[in-house]
């Protein structure tokens, strides 16, 4: 089946912005996405959203959210044949380092080093390759915390790949909840926790929020992790104070540097004294404890 290629280039911060925008517009269909690198000086980054609906409506869509962002960049489209195209791009994935943890596809298995925390992720429906700045941040946020702390229960919110599950579990050999609203992305984190050989940590949950009785029979957890966008994150405090421990931590991201403030504010009206921040390519990363 043919398919087609949206791609914008603009600046990283930009181009982040807009993968994160796409990435919540259009979490319903599930469509992939891809972001890298296209000139590393000028730091222009590429955003690439594949699709073989109908292309004009999309193409709207991808339009107005530019307008939002203001972002002032040409969006271009080109027809694709019938090639599997997650598998050829990962012929070109680099593996990321983030602290002990190095986040690779099957095809970088030769890079591991002794003592690597290795994670083999492969690109697919499920967001989180280790490539985006919110995942490397909350990365080396884990390795902070869980090495000061030693957190004997964690719950991953909207857990995508897994990849900060499995980190949890092969860092700290704790039980893990992973929860996703998405279905799709919870069988592909259950496939990621069999594959990296922690699936007798990690358990995956499709739960829409925290009204779900898995939650009720988890909690409190010592350490909750959730990588997912500002606003959501803003709503889901007061959930959150329920359902860590006294003393406890959470680490956030998925949140634009303009937004950490309000973030902040957010939490600290929940008890939540900010410990630590990581900056990574326009978003951060924030350790929290109540």
């Amino acid at each position: 089946m043919t398919q087609t290629r949206f791609h914008v280039s603009s600046d990283r911060a930009s181009a982040d912005r807009l993968f994160a925008a796409l990435e919540a517009d259009f979490e319903e269909e599930g469509y992939p996405l891809a972001a890298f690198d296209t000139d590393e000086v000028k730091g222009i980054r590429e955003v690439s959203l594949y699709t073989d609906d109908d292309s004009a409506s999309v193409r709207g869509r991808i339009e107005a959210l530019l307008g939002q962002l203001a972002i002032e960049a040409k969006l271009e489209a080109e027809l694709l044949p019938d090639i599997d195209w997650v598998a050829l791009s990962l012929e070109g994935l680099q593996p990321v380092r983030a602290g002990r943890f190095l986040v690779h596809g099957s095809h970088d298995r030769h890079r591991r080093r002794t003592g690597d925390l290795a994670i083999e992720i492969e690109a697919g429906l499920a967001f989180g390759t280790g490539h985006h700045g919110t995942t490397s941040g909350c990365l080396e946020m884990i390795e902070i915390v869980g090495r000061r702390e030693r957190p004997r229960t964690a719950l991953d919110l909207g857990t995508g790949s897994a990849v900060l599950a499995i980190a949890l579990a092969k860092m700290l050999h704790i039980p893990v909840l992973a929860t996703d609203i998405d279905p799709i992305a919870t069988k592909v984190a259950a496939g990621n926790a069999r594959l990296n050989q922690v699936a007798s940590f990690v358990d995956t949950r499709t739960a829409p929020g925290f009204h779900d009785p898995v939650f009720r029979a988890w909690a409190p957890f010592d350490l909750i992790v959730a990588n997912i966008l500002a606003r959501p994150l803003m709503s889901l405090a007061p959930e959150m104070a329920r359902h860590v421990t006294p003393g406890g931590s959470i680490i956030l991201s998925g949140i634009l540097e303009r937004q950490r403030n309000a973030v902040l504010a957010a939490y600290s009206g929940q008890k939540f004294r900010h410990v630590h921040t990581l900056w990574r390519d326009g978003w951060v990363t924030l350790h929290l404890k109540r």
